[in-house]
């Protein structure tokens, strides 16, 4: 399973990549200004400094919500490097503009998805990704790990290559859940993967190892 974070931090990406288990990174509007980051050259200056420190695929997302802008605002970003991966939301133009960049070599990622029939939408369309969001789900007490096991039993039947890319994680254990069911990718904060580092058996023994070696010294 791949690693993706979620993120338009600089220092929290870099902090991943260090971690050498990144894989991509995802971001969007709201990521963009949580950072302080407005306006167009700003943004496209963004999305070209991530590509310069990950070495993987990098959802870059419309703000647009007609065909005509979709595609535009698509080809400028898909333009900033060959790892960029333009981010489409799931409405009726975006399918079409997925279906555009299918045709035109641009790598794709649906994002909203929130049904099986989406996600087999999508995928029809050519995404290279589908994006599932788990989180909002739960929010309203639907179980977001049953529409992951739709899409890949769905995906499985049909043998499609569209990867689904677990979004909206809140916890260490959507990031497990995700792994046993068997999503392609998640795309997570930075605390979520670290959680996945601590157990309190490990604190415990490592102590123990710690002050152990010092009685030897």
């Amino acid at each position: 399973m791949k690693f993706f974070i979620d993120t338009a931090n600089l220092d929290q990406i870099r902090e991943a990549q260090d971690l050498g288990i990144l894989d991509g990174v995802t971001t969007n509007p709201s990521l963009m200004a949580k950072e302080g980051i407005s306006g167009k050259d700003a943004i496209l200056n963004h999305y070209k400094t991530i590509c310069e420190i990950v070495d993987g695929d990098i959802s870059a997302e419309v703000l647009s919500t007609t065909y005509d802008e979709m595609i535009k605002e698509g080809e400028e970003l898909a333009a900033i490097h060959p790892n960029i991966v333009v981010k489409i939301p799931m409405i009726k133009d975006g399918v079409k503009a997925l279906k555009y960049f299918a045709d035109k070599g641009i790598k794709t990622n649906c994002t909203l998805i929130f049904s099986a029939g989406q996600a087999v939408i999508a995928a029809k369309a050519g995404a290279n990704y589908v994006s599932p969001f788990l989180g909002r789900l739960d929010d309203i007490s639907v179980d977001g790990m049953n529409l992951i096991e739709e899409i890949r039993v769905i995906f499985d039947n049909y043998m499609l290559d569209t990867e689904i890319l677990a979004a909206s994680i809140r916890s260490p254990m959507h990031i497990i859940n995700c792994a046993k069911i068997g999503a392609d990718v998640v795309t997570s904060p930075l605390a979520s993967i670290l959680n996945l580092l601590n157990h309190p058996l490990t604190d415990k023994g490592l102590a123990q190892f710690v002050a152990d070696a010092k009685k030897m010294s």
